[in-house]
């Protein structure tokens, strides 16, 4: 592994500890979140189950032989657990890297704990170096491009790629995000777009950041 992997499977196993006993749980989607599938494998037998935030989640959690459960059906979840592309101090984070956003806000909203595992890489002064996904209505496509310029942003459309909803994402350069909850208000409101992958309004409760020296708790 290399040392990033390390750092990240460092967090993935401090994220233990917030599992509790004979639930379901949320589990994101993406390479941190995997090392977390695997560490979750070696404990199978403490949950009852997870909700899976995109199907390439649930392919690993079933191999992994961890019970499969639909948000509808499991309701309020005790925590939820995931990666990032960007997080600052204050646990709000960019999330959708991998184009699973929607779901993953979807559970984290409907958790009651939202433990997010990252590499101390990750931690920003301030969110937008990272492209922001915004998963889009394929026929709004152009349309929110242009009232994601108008807001200062410069979109470009993420070519042979179609979300687990079947929609488009288009990525968003150039943004220098100082109040990421009025953006993600702003993109949301955004006729066509079903969700931006700005986690701000509802943002991690816990921050576990992998390093050489170990995991740094934030929350």
């Amino acid at each position: 592994m290399t040392d990033q992997d390390i750092a990240k499977r460092r967090a993935a196993e401090a994220a233990l500890e917030f599992v509790p006993e004979g639930e379901v749980i949320g589990v994101g989607t993406g390479s941190t979140a995997n090392h977390f599938i695997d560490c979750l494998a070696g404990i199978r037998e403490r949950i009852r189950g997870a909700v899976a935030s995109s199907v390439a989640t649930a392919t690993r959690l079933k191999a992994a032989g961890i019970d499969l459960y639909e948000l509808n059906d499991a309701g309020t979840l005790p925590l939820y657990v995931d990666g990032a592309d960007e997080a600052t101090e204050h646990r709000q984070l960019i999330k959708g890297g991998g184009g699973a956003l929607t779901r993953e806000k979807i559970i984290a909203a409907a958790s009651r704990q939202f433990v997010c595992i990252a590499d101390e890489s990750k931690l920003v002064r301030r969110l937008g170096a990272f492209p922001l996904p915004v998963e889009v209505i394929p026929m709004a496509r152009s349309y929110v491009a242009r009232e994601i310029i108008a807001l200062g942003g410069k979109p470009a459309y993420r070519k042979d790629f179609i979300t687990d909803n079947g929609n488009a994402i288009v990525d968003v350069h150039g943004l220098d995000i100082v109040e990421p909850i009025k953006l993600e208000q702003a993109l949301n409101n955004i006729v066509g777009v079903v969700t931006c992958g700005l986690f701000a309004a509802r943002g991690a409760d816990v921050l576990l950041l992998g390093g050489a020296g170990g995991v740094k708790r934030i929350g």
